[in-house]
């Protein structure tokens, strides 16, 4: 009982009322009234549509508490079912009520592709290497403009993308650049839309480093070392990357209380048992000390009659653990901190 409170607590600390943006606010009450939100939405600019179907799409589940506490003053009864799921789906289908098809994807795909409000917002928010790989089939003047619209450090790790004898004709280009007319301007917009924007918005948003730490992760310790020791032979940048994106079973010491019972709760005793084995000091404490006294013991003398364990069942344990708090943590139960000591969330 106290695990479910705590696991409870966790989850209403992911979102708070009073932590939520407006057009947050607005896209829970509108997804809380499904259908009848039509003529609401009927009265929002473009702008503010596309600013709250952004916030709709990233919502994910929203408890019905804090449901409650947004529409109260709207209405005299709120089901205690009431919670609500944001997705690019449920999105598109509300949106489609209301708007003609062609005017959906076009805000679908703005959704989906990098955020920003303006076609250079979302510029500077696209990956250097995936920009600087479409830029270098442009017209060298182009890419002047493109570059001279963005700021400037994302500015300066495209030119550092791009072939060198390139770049350095697009900053002769930018040196030379007179004020660019607004219909010219209007154009390369329409372009990067309809050619680059549109197809970033269906490509699924994967960097290669992290599907390689994905792989990585599979790996047991001699294979990855191997791996990653002939890579650093090519490029020690990407080893360097690779290896600060690999989620390992210690970095679950950066679990909070609540996402240690969760884990706890659905890993394998006998997993739990043997991935601790091999565990630190730290980590093997962080999960006895979530644990009452009594399995605290079972579990501290079940490690001790295990005996010596080899080093490949250890990591196989350990391997499944990591395997079922990424499930948890998929499905927004726990919050797991990237691995490489970043500090960024992973749901």
């Amino acid at each position: 009982m106290a695990a479910a409170r705590a696991s409870a607590k966790d989850q209403n600390a992911i979102m708070r009322v009073e932590d939520l943006t407006g057009p947050q606010k607005a896209a829970i009450i509108i997804l809380s009234l499904g259908v009848e939100s039509e003529a609401v939405l009927k009265l929002f600019e473009e702008d503010e549509l596309k600013e709250v179907s952004q916030a709709m799409s990233n919502l994910g589940v929203v408890d019905s508490s804090v449901v409650e506490t947004l529409i109260i003053e709207f209405v005299q009864q709120l089901s205690t079912s009431g919670r609500v799921v944001g997705s690019h789906a449920a999105t598109e289908r509300l949106l489609a009520t209301i708007l003609p098809r062609e005017k959906v994807d076009a805000l679908m795909e703005d959704i989906r592709g990098p955020a920003g409000r303006t076609m250079w917002d979302k510029l500077g928010n696209v990956n250097e290497q995936v920009l600087a790989n479409y830029l270098k089939n442009e017209y060298p003047q182009t890419v002047a403009v493109v570059l001279s619209k963005v700021k400037p450090d994302h500015a300066a790790r495209v030119l550092t993308a791009l072939p060198d004898d390139f770049a350095i004709e697009c900053v002769h280009r930018m040196l030379r650049m007179e004020p660019v007319q607004r219909e010219i301007l209007d154009k390369i917009e329409g372009t990067l839309r309809t050619e680059f924007m549109s197809n970033l918005a269906r490509t699924p948003k994967r960097d290669s480093h992290e599907l390689m730490a994905e792989i990585f992760n599979t790996f047991d310790r001699q294979t990855e070392a191997r791996f990653i020791s002939a890579l650093e032979e090519r490029s020690r940048e990407a080893a360097e990357r690779i290896r600060a994106l690999m989620f390992v079973f210690e970095d679950l010491k950066k679990l909070d209380a609540g996402g240690v019972q969760t884990l706890m709760r659905v890993a394998d005793k006998a997993d739990l048992a043997l991935a601790l084995k091999g565990a630190s000091d730290e980590l093997r404490n962080l999960f006895l000390s979530n644990m009452s006294e009594r399995a605290s013991k079972i579990l501290k003398d079940d490690m001790a009659a295990m005996g010596p364990v080899r080093l490949k069942d250890v990591e196989g344990a350990q391997s499944r653990m990591v395997l079922a708090a990424k499930d948890l943590a998929e499905r927004g139960e726990i919050m797991l901190a990237g691995g490489g000591g970043e500090e960024e969330l992973i749901y």
